[in-house]
């Protein structure tokens, strides 16, 4: 192939990024990230692409350390292989992209989040504390009486970010926070934490705890029979992690979050039907983190519509007030950061029984 084909050729196609985790705690995710980036770029392109250009997927293994992830974007944004960057994964490999990408390339960060991110170019798609975690501990303590709360999560930016905001709503709900503390990310220390959790005289656990580290406390938790006393909480809890840690181990588990795969709308099921359509039964399990990568995707489609260009200053002017309706239902930026619904549900087995809207 000819130097100016090649440059025809990517002239004509929009090549994003979608960096998501392949490998490490989060590794779980990885399958069912992938496979509705699949649906994403086929409906998409069934639409005409984006700004009349073909769409392609690159996968990137966003569990790897950052500063590897970092290296990898770099590459790939150097050589001219990448137009745009996307998909679920850690705020550390935020921070590590962050840099890397700024002033290149545009960025949409679709997983929930400690909140607060500004720099330009970066559109965060996900859930933030205030609108996902604040809620849900108010309808728990008006609910089910739980006001004192051990706070447990992975030794890392989002958890860190996360519990900062939860000392600040349990000053504002009247709640107690007996203990919070942090473990080694993927390190297998976390079961060991629930004996203290059965010592501290808490009605609650707030896990901030990511993929197999949640699974892991899931499981000692439940050895010790403290899911019959102690409500557990989560905003990162999805199908995956309910089929890891057994159905006996989920019991009195509450998750908030934009997305549930059951949900009961027309938007949500529909997208369960053509997810199927496309990859059949037996595909990865569809959840939160799978999705908010399909949510990128056409935030993407959605800003460049709107801006009517690449250029990357253009789509930054045009990111506030851009909206769309989809499978959490509308979404609308005010300033770099989507608003949408958030929802309560309860572990079921291995699925969620949506709730209420908080």
């Amino acid at each position: 192939m000819s130097v100016a084909t090649r440059e025809r050729n990517r002239a004509d196609t929009w090549r994003v990024a979608m960096v998501i985790p392949l490998q490490g705690p989060a590794g779980l995710f990885g399958p069912s990230c992938e496979a509705i980036s699949d649906l994403a770029v086929h409906e998409l392109n069934q639409a005409g692409g984006i700004l009349g250009r073909r769409v392609e997927v690159e996968i990137v293994d966003g569990g790897a350390r950052p500063e590897r992830v970092a290296a990898e974007l770099d590459r790939l944004v150097c050589a001219g292989r990448v137009d745009a960057v996307t998909g679920w994964h850690i705020s550390s490999v935020r921070h590590a992209l962050a840099p890397v990408l700024a002033d290149r390339v545009p960025y949409v960060y679709t997983s929930l989040y400690e909140g607060g991110e500004r720099r330009a170019g970066i559109y965060c798609c996900g859930e933030v504390p205030r609108f996902q975690i604040r809620p849900a501990l108010r309808w728990l303590r008006d609910n089910l009486a739980t006001r004192r709360w051990f706070v447990i999560g992975d030794d890392y930016v989002w958890p860190r970010g996360s519990s900062a905001a939860v000392r600040q709503y349990a000053h504002e709900l009247d709640l107690d926070i007996v203990n919070e503390t942090f473990v080694r990310l993927g390190s297998g220390d976390v079961a060991q934490m629930a004996e203290r959790v059965a010592a501290s005289g808490c009605d609650g656990v707030l896990m901030l705890l990511v993929g197999q580290d949640a699974v892991d406390f899931n499981r000692r938790f439940a050895a010790l029979g403290l899911q019959e006393r102690i409500v557990r909480y989560s905003p990162l809890m999805e199908e995956n992690m309910l089929l890891a840690s057994g159905a006996s181990a989920t019991r009195n588990l509450f998750v908030s979050a934009a997305y549930f795969r059951s949900l009961v709308t027309a938007d949500a099921m529909d997208l369960v039907g053509r997810y199927v359509g496309l990859h059949g039964p037996s595909a990865p399990p569809l959840n939160n983190m799978a999705e908010s990568c399909y949510e990128g995707m056409h935030t993407m489609a959605e800003v460049a519509g709107r801006a009517g260009s690449a250029d990357l200053r253009e789509l930054n002017a045009a990111i506030d007030g851009v909206a769309y309706h989809g499978p959490r239902g509308t979404i609308e930026f005010r300033g770099p950061q989507a608003a949408q619904h958030v929802y309560l549900a309860v572990a079921d087995g291995y699925d969620f029984e949506v709730i209420t809207r908080l």
